[in-house]
């Protein structure tokens, strides 16, 4: 029966993953919205950064929970997972090098995708009844698009995403920590999901506050010591790094040809890969960063929705890049696909040297695992208020920490599956939506950016150019179920 159930799964998400339905939405939803927006992720990628890096909390902001900086660690603790890791591998091994430049094109249009979700969040978010900010598509489909259709939407949002966080936000990651442990320092996969279980709750019921704390101090310092081992490696292997682009771009367009254990591909398996593993490391256009981005002390949607928009410039154009050039300049990754769960791995391995590859990687992944964990935990339990009220929120949050437990002691074949087709779920009422409210977010855009173009506006720049202009966020700041 188990198996049954498995193959249907995996029918249904190769074709929702497949190349004739989501990843056209998702890629020409990127695209509509990067026109519309005049090219935002290209022009306003540098104020957007400086504000979200260097600027931790906006100038005289808000409401919200958590400052900016929080609200785009604890998304980026969500999105930068197993996806950067073994999902690079996994598009590489089965789609070829040219895989990577579909990851690119799906992190360059997805950026528009992210801002527009993220600006949303924000300008429709409301409080729940113990005075915390809920917001997202759960939300803004239902406030943005009034009538029964929007509410259908937001409500199918909301149960793809509280099923989603369990399989792909959850047993997943935790299955990936307990095994590299065990792997790599023989530590019984039951103490480590004790451990997780009981680390995970310990910071859930702090609520948002506590996983923005967390998550603020860890994300960065996880991002650092991944990027700069990889950064090491090509620097080692400089002169095969040439090379490795001219593989990639090559072979995005032309398919991959039989080589060592690689089978050879398409270029319509290449780009089926690099998108479909793209949107699963960054998340863009699932509506899910659109939760934390909600939750931000800010000053209009614009500024949220520009700090969010960095969250995939990272998570796909740094940390996907490096892993990716890694397995390339490496010479790992032909040997196939089912070398793929462990092809970062060696390629880490055989850069460094000692037993400093191997360890990068496994801390990597455990600290990479776990934040996505406590941020997919948020994501759930906003849905599981936006469905059942306030009261859901604490009961989901312990069994969330259960659930952790068992993820790491399980084998988890038809769980990987369920989260494929969930993931598909929620990403498609959410790009619905971004299409039909893109005339209001592109209306809105322009109008701040006009008055407030390099990002620098105070509380009361902002004020007086935006009276008279029903487009801020205040109207919103009130409990509205």
């Amino acid at each position: 029966m188990i198996d049954s159930l498995t193959n249907a799964l995996d029918t249904a998400g190769a074709f929702i993953w497949g190349p004739w339905f989501l990843i056209p939405l998702l890629l020409g939803t990127g695209v509509y919205l990067t026109i519309r927006l005049g090219g935002i992720q290209l022009f306003k990628l540098i104020p957007a950064l400086r504000l979200a890096l260097f600027e931790r909390k906006d100038k005289d902001a808000l409401g919200g929970d958590v400052s900016q900086f929080q609200a785009l660690t604890t998304a980026l603790a969500a999105t930068v997972g197993t996806g950067n890791i073994v999902g690079v591998a996994t598009a590489i091994a089965i789609g070829g090098p040219g895989a990577l430049f579909w990851m690119w094109v799906t992190g360059v249009v997805g950026m528009a995708s992210k801002y527009s979700e993220a600006f949303l969040g924000v300008r429709f978010r409301t409080r729940d009844a113990a005075g915390e900010i809920s917001g997202g598509p759960q939300y803004y489909l239902k406030r943005g698009i009034p009538n029964g259709f929007g509410t259908f939407l937001s409500l199918f949002f909301a149960i793809a995403a509280v099923l989603a966080s369990f399989g792909i936000g959850n047993m997943t990651q935790g299955n990936s920590i307990s095994a590299n442990v065990e792997s790599s320092f023989g530590v019984p996969v039951w103490i480590t999901g004790l451990v997780l279980a009981a680390l995970t709750l310990l910071v859930l019921v702090g609520g948002i506050k506590s996983i923005g704390k967390v998550t603020a101090g860890l994300v960065p310092i996880m991002i650092i010591f991944y990027v700069l081992g990889a950064l090491y490696i090509l620097i080692v292997n400089v002169d095969a790094v040439p090379a490795a682009f001219g593989l990639i771009f090559g072979d995005a367009f032309t398919g991959t040809s039989a080589v060592g254990g690689f089978a050879g591909s398409a270029i319509i398996l290449a780009v089926q890969m690099g998108v479909a593993r793209g949107i699963f490391s960054n998340e863009s256009g699932m509506g899910s960063a659109a939760i934390a981005a909600a939750a931000a002390q800010t000053t209009h949607p614009v500024r949220q929705g520009l700090v969010s928009m960095t969250q995939t410039f990272i998570d796909t154009i740094i940390v996907v890049t490096c892993t990716g050039l890694v397995i390339v300049t490496t010479g790992v990754w032909d040997q196939g696909s089912d070398s793929a769960a462990t092809m970062t791995g060696e390629a880490f391995t055989h850069g460094l040297p000692g037993v400093w590859g191997h360890l990068i990687v496994t801390v990597g992944l455990v600290l990479f695992a776990y934040s996505t964990i406590l941020g997919w935990a948020y994501y759930g339990e906003r849905c599981m208020e936006r469905l059942f009220g306030r009261r859901a929120v604490m009961p989901y949050r312990v069994f969330f920490s259960v659930v952790v437990f068992i993820g790491a002691t399980v084998p988890l074949a038809l769980v990987w599956s369920f989260s494929d087709v969930m993931n598909g779920l929620m990403a498609l009422p959410n790009l619905l939506g971004l299409l039909i409210l893109s005339g209001l977010i592109a209306r809105e855009t322009r109008h701040y950016l006009r008055n407030d173009p390099k990002l620098r506006a105070t509380k009361g720049d902002v004020d007086t150019f935006m009276k008279d202009h029903d487009g801020g966020i205040d109207t919103y700041e009130h409990t509205n179920r």
